[in-house]
C-alpha cells in the first residue's frame, strides 16, 4: 500500500471516530436534557398534589455559571457619579465617597456596592415615558440590566432594574430610579463596579434540584405559598469585606406569591431573600 493511500486511511479511520465520539456526546446530552426534563415535571406535579400550581415554562433554561470575585472599583463609581451629574467634587470619607455637583446634585457610595444620587429639580425629567428615559440612562451608565419594571402613581413613579452579568441576573443588585411629577429625583440601589472571573470548580445545581428543595420547605411547613410564579437561574451577590470584597455566587431563585427564595447549593436547602 502507498504511503499516500496509507494517509487517507488513516485520515478516515480519524474522521468516523470524531463522528463516533460526537454521537456519543449528542446522545448523552439529549438524554440528560430528557431526563432533567422529566424531574421538573415530576416535581412540579408533587408541588400541584399540595395546592401549588406551577407551570413547567416557568421553569428558566439551565446557565452553565461559575462563582465570581467582587471588588470594589472607586474609578468606576467616580465615573458612574460623572454620568448623572457631570463634573464634581470628590469627598473622601473612608469607606463613603461624595459627589457633588451644586447644579446637578449629589452621589454617595458605600462599601457593599449600594449607593444613592439625588438629583435638583429638573437636571433629568420626563414627561410621558419614565421607562424609556430611564432605559437611555442605563446605555449611558453601560449597565446590563435582565428586567425592568414600573410602579407607583402617576406622581410619584419607581423604574427598578434588575442588574445582570453577561445575561444572567443579579437578583439581589437592583437599581431604583425614583420620579416625583415629571423629575427624576433619586437613584438608589446596588451596583457591582469589579467582577473578576475565577477558576472556580464550584457548578450551578440543575432546576429539578432547586424544586426538590422547595417542595422539601413546603412539605416540612418552612414555606407556605399557593404559586411558584418563576424559577431561574442566575447571580446573588454576597459581600465579605468591608471594602467589597465579596463574590458572585451561581443560585436558583425562586419567585411565588408568598415571598422570594434562593438555593443554598452547599445544602441544597431553600432560603427566603
Amino acid at each position: 500500500m502507498s504511503i499516500s493511500r496509507l494517509k487517507t486511511l488513516v485520515i478516515i479511520l480519524l474522521v468516523l471516530l470524531n463522528i463516533l465520539f460526537l454521537t456519543i456526546i449528542i446522545r448523552d446530552t439529549v438524554v440528560g436534557t430528557y431526563i432533567e426534563k422529566q424531574a421538573v415535571e415530576n416535581i412540579c406535579e408533587l408541588l400541584r398534589l399540595r395546592g401549588i400550581s406551577i407551570k413547567p415554562e416557568a421553569v428558566g433554561a439551565y446557565i452553565p455559571l461559575s462563582e465570581m470575585k467582587t471588588t470594589r472599583d472607586i474609578e468606576a463609581e467616580a465615573m458612574f457619579a460623572a454620568i448623572v451629574l457631570d463634573e464634581t467634587k470628590m469627598t473622601d470619607q473612608g469607606v463613603i465617597y461624595h459627589y457633588e455637583n451644586e447644579q446637578r446634585g449629589i452621589a454617595k457610595f458605600f462599601s457593599a456596592g449600594d449607593f444613592e444620587i439625588r438629583l435638583n429639580p429638573g437636571v433629568i425629567s420626563s414627561t410621558n415615558d419614565r421607562v424609556k428615559t430611564v432605559r437611555e440612562l442605563l446605555r449611558d451608565m453601560k449597565l446590563e440590566i435582565s428586567y425592568i419594571a414600573l410602579s407607583g402613581e402617576p406622581e410619584r413613579e419607581t423604574v427598578a432594574a434588575t442588574c445582570a452579568y453577561k445575561k444572567a441576573s443579579i437578583f439581589n443588585c437592583i437599581i431604583e430610579f425614583v420620579f416625583n411629577g415629571d423629575n427624576l429625583e433619586l437613584i438608589r440601589g446596588r451596583y457591582i463596579t469589579g467582577i473578576v472571573e475565577t477558576e472556580s470548580s464550584a457548578t450551578l445545581s440543575t432546576a429539578g434540584t432547586a424544586l426538590l428543595g422547595l417542595y422539601r420547605a413546603v412539605k416540612s411547613g418552612e414555606i407556605s405559598c399557593t404559586s411558584v410564579e418563576s424559577i431561574e437561574a442566575g447571580y446573588y451577590y454576597l459581600v465579605a469585606g468591608s471594602f467589597g470584597e465579596g463574590s458572585m455566587v451561581p443560585t436558583w431563585f425562586i419567585v411565588t406569591d408568598n415571598g422570594s427564595y434562593m438555593l443554598e447549593e452547599g445544602t441544597g436547602n431553600i432560603k427566603p431573600v
